[in-house]
């Protein structure tokens, strides 16, 4: 009785926590090689946690796209558009200097890497795909192809398409408002898959836990513990702190009602480890929880998961600051600023590109001179970090875009501060 009256946060959580218990029994009992490890780790823990993240990415093209050009079609001023970008860039690109600042501070501070004297790793330990150059990325953000841009996902280029079908369908008149209707109508009925697949939501996060921890274990955690430890504190305190404040201070609306409101999100973000996955759930949770209008969040929310990486920026000043110690290599404060500079504009540089995190690290090594080789040293607890800063990218995305709200006139304040919207 008592599990039925838990809320989706509640449940979610019970079954995080059950996963992580789970796995970390499987892991220390030993089951690899066994039956167990073959059936259930890699069976049906499998099974059930990809399925349900392939069921969350089924929805994130069609939810973007039609939200977007719900949204955009029913501005009544083209010039907003305008403002929202600006806004959102400017926004997204001042929280990701604020994160890998504080991340160098703190990592100055606390030196991880002190004492470890590690030797470097093998040139073959670690490799990464090149960055493209600023310029195509640039260019590959208009699609040549809109239908080949959604079924590879390309989310640049369905924000762009979606923003001038959006356009053409507000300028179009009567034709432009039946069609309107019909993507309204589609709109909703998506909206209402993703309600239908918060069902089973608890049971997909536990299974992911359960096989993380089952795979990993907390050996390899206490072996980089300073590391790992840092790394997570700077974290929690941007996501619980910062962002809070940054709220506050430019909206003036009270950060506890967000913060109450964005668990649920965040418990999603931190078992699926996806900003994409993460999309519904969010543009969700900003629209009938925070009271953010369509038209703001069906933009704002997609290019944050694209571009916002507040939790990468994190994971690389602390890192840089660690693998800088382990190798006795003095950064200057010229180099300091140089990270800063590199890993906030590269945030957008390499938006979309797969295991972006390690290559934009890679990117940053190579302006300050770290070996590149030196990565391969921390990726064994990158996993368990990644979820965490998912999490705090998705909070980064929905403070930013109930800030832009606010100012546009386009937030709904008494379902922001009702705690059972």
């Amino acid at each position: 009785m008592r599990l039925k009256k838990l809320g989706l946060t509640g449940k979610i959580l019970t079954g995080m926590i059950a996963g992580a218990i789970v796995g970390f029994i499987l892991n220390k009992v030993g089951v690899e090689g066994t039956a167990i490890q073959s059936l259930l780790v890699d069976g049906v823990f499998r099974l059930m946690g990809d399925m349900f993240i392939a069921s969350l990415m089924m929805l994130v093209v069609p939810l973007v796209f039609f939200s977007l050009v719900v949204g955009t079609s029913s501005l009544s001023d083209p010039a907003m558009l305008g403002r929202l970008g600006g806004k959102a860039i400017f926004l997204y690109l001042l929280t990701t200097a604020v994160a890998i600042s504080i991340a160098l501070i703190v990592a100055v501070k606390v030196q991880p890497g002190m004492g470890m004297n590690l030797e470097l790793p093998p040139a073959d330990a670690f490799t990464v795909k090149d960055a493209p150059p600023f310029i195509d990325v640039l260019l590959n953000m208009v699609p040549r192809n809109p239908v080949e841009a959604m079924a590879e996902g390309n989310m640049l280029q369905i924000i762009v398409f979606a923003l001038l079908f959006g356009v053409a369908i507000a300028v179009s008149g009567e034709p432009g408002q039946r069609l309107k209707v019909v993507f309204e109508d589609v709109n909703d009925v998506i909206m209402k898959l993703v309600v239908m697949l918060m069902y089973v939501a608890p049971y997909g996060v536990f299974a992911l836990m359960a096989r993380v921890f089952a795979d990993l274990g907390l050996d390899m955690v206490l072996s980089l513990g300073k590391y790992f430890g840092t790394v997570f504190f700077v974290l929690i305190f941007h996501g619980f702190v910062i962002y809070p404040l940054m709220l506050s201070a430019m909206s003036r609306l009270n950060p506890r009602h967000f913060l109450r409101k964005m668990m649920n999100v965040q418990t999603f973000a931190f078992s699926i480890s996806s900003s994409n996955a993460t999309i519904p759930v969010n543009l969700k949770n900003a629209e009938q929880r925070l009271g953010v209008d369509n038209s703001v969040a069906s933009f704002t929310i997609p290019l944050g998961a694209t571009i916002n990486m507040d939790g990468t920026a994190i994971m690389q000043g602390v890192a840089t600051v660690f693998i800088a110690q382990i190798y006795g290599i003095d950064l200057t404060m010229t180099q300091y600023l140089m990270v800063i500079a590199t890993a906030t504009l590269a945030s957008i540089g390499t938006a979309g590109v797969p295991g972006v995190g390690l290559i934009m690290l890679a990117m940053v090594f190579q302006q300050v001179g770290l070996p590149v080789e030196g990565i391969a040293l921390i990726i064994g607890v990158d996993r368990l970090l990644d979820m965490t800063r998912t999490a705090v990218n998705v909070t980064g995305d929905a403070m930013v875009t109930t800030v832009i709200a606010k100012s546009e006139g386009k937030l709904d304040e008494e379902v922001y501060n009702d705690p059972k919207a």
